[in-house]
Formats: structure tokens, C-alpha cells, sequence
């Protein structure tokens, strides 16, 4: 049996062979974009975690799967129920995930970001004559010790009791890029990433601000985050993405998790993820998931910026085809996407009047811009007087020029 090899990756030609149709099919069917999803907890299921950079991707990442959802329940899953938690994990990201998947995240991807990120900050405090890693140990304490006084807080709350919160660094001083930061965001940051404090509603009282309120995570999640070994961890978090996402190669799974490719190939291993062929190139699917795919009816959806389907890979071509330049930005971020059977066709934006645009990049068909018509009405009127103005991330190309 004739074996091939591609990126050092050996696989064997007799494998079973997943076309892109069937990707597509899959990527239909499993993110509930051609048959909606029944509530909020299996909308965010279908796709694992949701992108929450922009705090707008989380609820029109939603509504997406299950039309049905409103801002108000959403905010219950989130703020009430608590089944639902933002944290930083993959690539230093912030997400939304299943409170279940929250041990995984944080062994797998948010101590390895909060130990990388504390050598950064104290090389910066040293360089600066601030202080050093024993300064800034004691500097975590005293805002934790703060915030579990009130209970909750924001970052300028407890920077009022902890004064040595609003100290300021000069980051490249003398360079013509050179600024000037606060290191409250830095105390936050390393305290999230390590699961001690938890992000509650945002200040203001709007879904789409982007300072939140602060709790410790044992007043959020009782008792903490429970503690898994990092291998346990890392299988879990990939058995999770391989569910969504498979089949895929593994360098897709580096990417996402922020791995190293070792890492990411013991992963799949630990799962037992069978390998299949993917046109040429190898993949991997859970080995209770190699049963064949049907095509599902015709469909199209109107994603968000940042939307986990789109951000699920860095292959991308099966679906993006050459459209990239257009819908993502020059960091890899991708902006709103129409989609049709499984393939980015445009994107759409929301003007600052509140109207809807969109511009398809390919000939669709007449049925197909009905129906993208329609999605488009079921947005605008979801929405309503809301708007979504992109935060935490540049405009695409595409969206720049729909809002000009």
C-alpha cells in the first residue's frame, strides 16, 4: 500500500478519503447553521466556545445557531446561571465556554499565557525600576485581598483601594512607538489566566462594553476552578475541538490551542483520533465520528466578526476559497461573513444608522440572494435600535468598504 508523506506527517493512502463536500456538510450540520440549534447551551456546544473579544460575538454568534435566543436569557446563561464563563485560553484569546470545559482551558492554554505574560511584565517592572517578581507577587495578593472585600468590583474600583494598581510603565521609552501603560489590566490578566478571579457583567450595563466587573472565582464557580493534569487537560480540550471541527490536521489544532505541534499530536493521540485523508493532505476525526456525512439542505447565515466557525482552522481554503483578503484583516481576524452551503460567499456589516449591508464577492443565484435578504430582515430586526460597532479588533476590507 502506497504511503505518502506531507509536512513530516505519514499517512497511508488506503485511509478513508473526507472530500471537502463532506467538510462542508459537517461544518453545516455540527455548528447548527443548516438546522438551528434548540437552546443556548447547544448553540455554544455545536462550535465549543465562543469568541468573545468583541463582546457582540458572543450573543450574534448565538443567535446565528438558535434564532430563538434573546439578550436577556443570554444574560441569565451568563450572569445568573452561571454555566457559561469568559476566560483567557487559546492564543491569549478571551472566550465564553461551558462552565465543564473551564478545567481544560485553563490547565491547557491559561497557565501556560499567565506564566509567559508574567515573565514579560517583570522584565518591564525591572527595566522600569518599579519593582521585581516579588513585588509583583505581592501586588496580586493585595488586589485579590481587595476585591474579596467588596465582593465585586471594577479595575477603577480597585485601583482606589490598591493604589499601586494605577502605577504606570513606559513601554519602548524613547522610541517613536514608544506608550504608556497602567499595570491594573496586567494584575487582572494574570489573575484570570490562572483561574482567581472571574469576569462578571460588564460596567454600564450594555452587552457590547468591553470593561467588566470582577469577582473571585470561588464566589462565581463555588469551591474554584477544579484542578486537572495538564495532559488529562490537553486531551480533553482537543477531543472538544475535534468534535466541532474534525476532521482537520493537526496543525490546525496547534494554531487553535496554541500548542506546540507535539503537544498537539499527543493530544489527538491520547484520544485515539483515527487519521483520514483529507485530498491529499492527512486529518484527524474522533474514532466514533468516521461514519459518513449526508448533505444537508440549502442554506446560508450571516456570522459575526470573530465568529468561531470561520476561526476554527488555519486551513481555511476548503471554505474560504480566495476570499480571505477580503474578510479577514491583516492579524487574522476575520470580520461579519455571509455564508452558503458551507463556503464564505461576503460579508455584511452594520452601518451607524443601524441598517444592515451586505456584498456577496460571488454569483450565488437569485434563490440564494432571497435568502440572504431574509437573513439580513431577521438581523436587522433582532437587533433593533442595538448596534454592534467592532471592538477589540480592526475592520476586513470588505467591511471597511460596506461602511464607507
Amino acid at each position: 500500500m502506497h504511503r505518502g508523506g506531507v509536512g513530516g506527517v505519514w499517512y497511508q493512502r488506503g485511509m478513508r478519503t473526507i472530500t471537502v463536500a463532506e467538510r462542508r456538510a459537517r461544518l453545516a450540520r455540527r455548528h447548527r447553521l443548516s438546522t438551528p440549534a434548540a437552546s443556548i447551551d447547544e448553540a455554544v456546544r455545536a462550535v465549543g466556545v465562543l469568541h468573545a473579544t468583541d463582546p457582540a460575538t458572543v450573543y450574534l454568534s448565538v443567535f446565528a445557531r438558535w434564532p430563538g435566543v434573546t439578550v436577556d436569557a443570554l444574560d441569565q446563561v451568563l450572569y445568573a446561571d452561571r454555566t457559561l464563563l469568559r476566560l483567557h485560553g487559546m492564543r491569549r484569546t478571551l472566550f465564553v465556554a461551558p462552565l465543564d470545559l473551564v478545567p481544560a482551558i485553563q490547565r491547557s492554554c491559561g497557565v501556560a499565557v499567565a506564566a509567559q505574560s508574567r515573565k514579560t511584565y517583570v522584565k518591564l517592572l525591572t527595566e522600569a525600576g518599579v519593582g521585581d517578581a516579588t513585588w509583583l507577587a505581592e501586588l496580586e495578593e493585595a488586589a485579590l485581598a481587595a476585591l474579596a472585600a467588596r465582593g465585586e468590583a471594577t479595575a477603577a474600583q480597585l485601583s482606589v483601594d490598591e493604589p499601586r494598581l494605577r502605577t504606570q510603565i513606559t513601554i519602548a521609552p524613547g522610541k517613536p512607538y514608544a506608550s504608556t501603560q497602567t499595570i491594573t489590566a496586567w494584575i487582572l490578566f494574570l489573575l484570570a489566566a490562572e483561574g482567581r478571579i472571574a469576569r462578571g457583567r460588564p460596567a454600564g450595563g450594555t452587552w457590547t462594553n468591553t470593561q467588566w466587573t470582577w469577582s473571585p472565582m470561588e464566589k462565581w464557580v463555588p469551591g474554584g476552578v477544579p484542578e486537572v493534569g495538564e495532559d488529562e487537560a490537553r486531551a480533553e480540550l482537543a477531543r472538544r475541538w475535534l468534535a466541532a471541527f474534525g476532521p482537520a490536521p493537526a496543525s490546525d489544532l496547534k494554531w487553535w490551542a496554541g500548542w506546540t505541534l507535539t503537544q498537539a499530536r499527543k493530544a489527538l493521540s491520547a484520544i485515539g483520533a483515527v487519521e483520514v485523508d483529507l485530498d491529499g493532505q492527512p486529518g484527524f476525526l474522533l474514532p466514533e465520528d468516521a461514519d459518513p456525512v449526508p448533505e444537508p439542505e440549502p442554506w446560508v447565515a450571516l456570522l459575526p466578526a470573530l465568529d468561531p466557525t470561520p476561526m476554527g482552522w488555519s486551513t481555511r481554503e476548503w471554505y474560504l476559497g480566495e476570499h480571505s483578503g477580503a474578510v479577514f484583516d491583516r492579524t487574522g481576524n476575520v470580520g461579519p461573513t455571509v455564508w452558503s452551503d458551507g463556503r464564505i460567499v461576503g460579508g455584511w456589516a452594520q452601518r451607524p444608522d443601524g441598517e444592515i449591508v451586505f456584498r456577496l464577492l460571488e454569483d450565488v443565484g437569485a434563490a440564494k440572494i432571497a435568502a440572504v435578504e431574509e437573513a439580513v430582515g431577521r438581523l436587522q430586526g433582532w437587533l433593533g435600535a442595538l448596534r454592534v460597532a467592532p471592538r477589540g479588533r480592526r475592520h476586513s476590507d470588505l467591511e471597511r468598504s460596506l461602511l464607507a
